[in-house]
């Protein structure tokens, strides 16, 4: 259910609005000034906000000011025809529509409905990109949870400290499932140099399997391909 918020110091008009906004299938909280609204704005989690523009304590354009700082939620101002100016003010500081005073309360109804339908689709499109963007900074393998974004590794839910060097051989693996990287290639993408000596792979490899797994000689996750190299798996029980 949608929550739009009422902004309007004569009773009676919040009262009337609450009426047919309700009536049409919206939860509806209301405020007597701007400061309210503010306050409720930042409070709660809204879908819309009607709001008159002319109000004592702080006007509807002053609080539509302060909100955006904020919030993008929708703001539909209620006017009187001698108020043009201030409405055009009102949509320069981010309101995303208004109505003239009287009105009916079926155009109103429209102005809210074609407004959430807009917010709606905002926010559907910011979730799927947010979701796409998680997906990026995590990496999952069976039990392992890699946070690009924290730079952490958790085994079954519970944190590991890594190194800087371990992190990254981690990330490497994990980057890429089941898949063989040598000694070599393993030191060339992580320390960015030609593989010489490749000794300090196998150190960390070693003290990587201490910390991730539960028996380090019989190893879950991070394994050995004998004469070929290491990859990391999800956490079955074969034995490498």
């Amino acid at each position: 259910m949608h929550k739009i918020l009422i902004v309007e110091d004569e009773k009676g008009i919040r009262d009337t609005l609450k009426i047919f906004i309700k009536n049409d299938g919206y939860e509806v909280m209301e405020a007597a000034n701007g400061k309210e609204g503010l306050a409720m704005a930042l409070n709660n989690e809204l879908d819309l906000i009607v709001a008159d523009i002319m109000m004592p304590v702080m006007d509807g354009l002053e609080m539509t000011m302060k909100i955006r700082e904020v919030s993008d939620v929708p703001i539909i101002f209620l006017s009187a025809k001698s108020e043009d100016i201030d409405k055009i003010k009102g949509l320069n500081l981010g309101a995303d529509d208004y109505i003239t005073k009287p009105f009916e309360p079926m155009e109103l109804l429209a102005r809210i409905k074609s407004n959430l339908r807009r917010f709606d689709q905002i926010k559907a499109l910011r979730n799927s990109a947010k979701e796409e963007h998680d997906n990026e900074d995590v990496l999952k393998v069976g039990d392992l949870c890699l946070d690009r974004f924290r730079k952490e590794l958790a085994v079954n839910g519970k944190s590991v400290k890594l190194t800087l060097k371990e992190y990254q051989i981690m990330e490497l693996l994990m980057s890429y499932p089941s898949r063989i990287f040598s000694s070599e290639e393993i030191y060339e993408k992580v320390w960015q140099e030609l593989a010489i000596n490749t000794e300090t792979v196998i150190v960390h490899i070693r003290r990587l399997r201490k910390k991730i797994e539960v028996d380090p000689h019989n190893p879950r996750y991070l394994k050995v391909v004998w004469g070929i190299g290491y990859k990391v798996e999800g956490g079955n029980d074969e034995k490498r």
